[in-house]
């Protein structure tokens, strides 16, 4: 019996080796994997530092060319301001040339048939003045 007890006593060691072995393993394994982690951490801590600044650049880069439209934006406000203005003084300036020419046309039409008088003694004046020439030349001839 107590041969039994000492070889279940072995048994029990064995097995607690054997147990301790694959836990040291188990745990090189996962220190090892542990590391594999820290190093991966430290290069993305890395690499989002530099994303990190390569933001803020990008940031205030972005932010200095909001400024610069922005004041050039105000800049051009005065311009389109005279645009407008011009565009204003053109349409006066239509309106005036529209209101010139309704009234040339109405006076036209007032006094179209005077006009047509003039031209009719225009004509009058000219078949009088070559009747005039033509027997002139008559005399002259004879």
């Amino acid at each position: 019996m107590i041969a039994l007890v000492y070889i279940s006593a072995l048994i029990i060691a064995v097995a607690f080796a054997i147990l301790v072995i694959y836990l040291i393993k188990t745990l090189k394994s996962a220190n090892k994997t542990l590391e594999h982690v820290a190093t991966t951490m430290a290069s993305v801590e890395k690499q989002m530092n530099g994303i990190t600044k390569e933001t803020e650049q990008l940031l205030n880069r972005t932010n200095r060319l909001a400024d610069d439209i922005q004041q050039k934006s105000e800049s051009l406000d005065p311009v389109f301001a005279s645009v407008k203005d011009l565009g204003s003084s053109f349409q006066q300036v239509n309106q005036s040339i529209q209101h010139v020419s309704n009234t040339i046309v109405t006076k036209t039409n007032q006094q179209s048939e005077q006009i047509a008088q003039v031209v009719q003694w225009g004509q009058v004046a000219i078949d009088f003045y070559e009747k005039l020439k033509a027997r002139k030349k008559e005399k002259d001839n004879i």
